[in-house]
């Protein structure tokens, strides 16, 4: 599942030649190529996207593909892709990520498999390495400095606990502090002392939706860098030449 419903305004609009951000150009196609050429490399046969008229349009060749509509609000959006496969482990993408690659959603879908929710993280050294001089994303959790990944993996019995609060979860998924926020103020105030750790995060989220969840550590950094911004784009595009 992947959700392709982002605009951008102004420069960097005009920067990509369009609004909508799954469809600037990336190498020989666009963002949103990148993400499917990674999924149907990984095994994946069944995608859906959620995006507008244009991105239909641009899918439209692409024969395992099946376009939702999307609407104005980002967590509406989450919510129609987690009734995207009823029934079904999802894989939930996001479409800025220019250097996903098909092994590195392969791996965090096999070590994924003992487990109902799923999110990829990297070591902050990992990442820098892969992205040197890019933003720094890494947050602190006990010893340990992460950045988490814009991959996560549903299991069915996982889908209706974590439709509960989907629409936060989604607006918090880039940050692991807001996700610790989502826990509660005990999560939170342990986050701020630096007492809270990847493991603490896994139990606690597992007690509150009732279902097993796991960070999946050493993912590849590829799936943890995603564009939200034309300076992240521009990088990109350099890092790509």
């Amino acid at each position: 599942m992947i959700t392709a419903g982002g605009t951008v305004e102004g420069t960097f609009a005009a920067a990509i030649g369009t609004p909508v951000k799954a469809l600037a150009p990336w190498r020989d196609a666009t963002l949103l190529d990148a993400v499917l050429d990674a999924c149907l490399g990984a095994g994946i046969d069944g995608i859906a996207v959620v995006g507008d008229a244009t991105v239909r349009a641009h899918v439209a060749d692409r024969a395992n593909v099946r376009v939702l509509d999307a609407a104005a609000d980002g967590g509406a959006n989450v919510l129609r892709a987690l009734d995207a496969w009823p029934g079904e482990r999802i894989v939930y993408l996001t479409s800025d990520l220019p250097f996903i690659t098909a092994e590195g959603v392969r791996d965090v879908i096999a070590r994924s498999a003992p487990y109902a929710l799923t999110m990829g993280i990297a070591s902050a050294q990992a990442y820098a390495a892969c992205f040197p001089a890019a933003a720094d994303h890494a947050v602190r959790l006990g010893a340990e400095r992460v950045v988490n990944a814009c991959a996560f993996v549903i299991a069915p019995e996982a889908v209706v606990p974590l439709r509960a609060f989907a629409t936060r979860f989604f607006a918090a998924r880039k940050s692991l502090l807001r996700m610790a926020m989502l826990l509660g103020p005990l999560m939170t105030v342990r986050f701020a002392l630096r007492q809270l750790d990847v493991a603490d995060l896994e139990a606690f989220a597992g007690r509150r939706l009732g279902v097993s969840v796991a960070a999946i550590r050493d993912a590849d950094p590829g799936l943890c860098y995603d564009v939200d911004a034309l300076k992240e784009y521009r990088y990109a595009c350099a890092r790509h030449v």
